[in-house]
């Protein structure tokens, strides 16, 4: 027996309902402030990456070009700025900017990490006398500018025969002098159910046991993010390896640039840019390498009871 026709072509040609018909119509009120909103994201999104696309084309333009030309790509590229980086910079081999740039950013993340969370955790999780009022003074040095305390800092390590060295550069980075990286953890560790402490005490674990095995896991969006913060800062940081160091064979990436520029102001503008776009990878390279477990504990932040 054949299964009866559930649709008829009279059925197939019934004019559209009136649910249908509003949908329409919202659809086609809906189109053009959708569209509007799509060109001014393009538009936008185009004035973003156009100091970057400037920088590649850039970088394969001759020196006298980059200044002397508004093209943003050049008509006849050359990679004469690049296979340059491979002699160096006044002997020096690229390499070893990168080295000691990376060294430098390394021990500050190590530093920051270690430091500032042993700092936050007892700022959020331990109660003692005058607490509040550390904490306050804390915050407060957010307040004191950089260049305000760049004097004193290299009289003191001047006075201590360290200039020329990273130990400056490093020092303040295990002694928990970043505030705001302290202020990030607090905020976050304080958030942590204060159960978990206690039963973690009767299970005969201390202050340190704590820290390490229950805070410093669930703490790990807090630590991932001071860690890409300040391996971007390190990386990118002029002034500190301006003002302390003095030998060029110990130069980071942002002093090797300037070496670009000799004595007498000419600069080989090619060079540069193509250094500056070299110097991003290693940067690049690490937001993308982390960026997985910060968003995965932002996302996953929450505790469950």
């Amino acid at each position: 027996m054949s299964s009866p026709n559930l649709s008829t072509p009279l059925d197939q040609g019934a004019p559209p309902s009136a649910t249908e018909i509003k949908s329409a119509g919202t659809l086609r009120h809906k189109l053009p402030g959708s569209l509007a909103w799509h060109i001014g994201s393009l538009l936008i999104l185009a004035v973003i990456l156009y100091p970057v696309i400037w920088v590649v084309g850039g970088s394969f333009k001759k020196s006298e070009d980059v200044v002397g030309s508004l093209d943003l790509f050049p008509g006849d590229p050359v990679i004469a700025n690049y296979t340059s980086l491979a002699d160096g910079i006044a002997d020096i081999p690229i390499s070893t900017f990168f080295f000691n740039s990376l060294f430098l950013a390394v021990g500050s993340v190590v530093g920051i990490l270690v430091s500032c969370s042993l700092t936050a955790y007892a700022f959020a999780r331990i109660r003692f006398a005058g607490r509040n009022l550390l904490f306050t003074l804390m915050i407060g040095t957010l307040l004191l500018p950089y260049h305000v305390l760049l004097i004193p800092q290299y009289v003191l390590f001047r006075n201590l025969e360290l200039i020329n060295t990273y130990t400056p550069l490093l020092l303040g980075k295990y002694l928990a002098t970043e505030a705001f990286f302290v202020f990030l953890m607090v905020q976050f560790m304080r958030n942590m159910p204060k159960e978990l402490d206690e039963a973690a005490r009767l299970d005969g674990c201390g202050h340190l046991r704590i820290y390490w095995s229950i805070v410093l896991p669930l703490a790990r969006p807090a630590l991932i993010t001071s860690a890409i913060f300040t391996f971007i800062n390190s990386w990118n940081d002029f002034m500190g390896p301006l003002i302390y160091l003095n030998e060029p064979d110990k130069y980071t990436v942002s002093l090797g640039l300037k070496m670009f520029v000799d004595q007498e102001g000419l600069a080989n503008y090619g060079g540069m840019i193509a250094m500056s776009l070299v110097a991003l990878l290693p940067v690049l390279a690490f937001f993308l390498a982390f960026q997985r477990y910060l968003i995965d504990g932002m996302a996953t932040s929450g505790l469950k009871g």
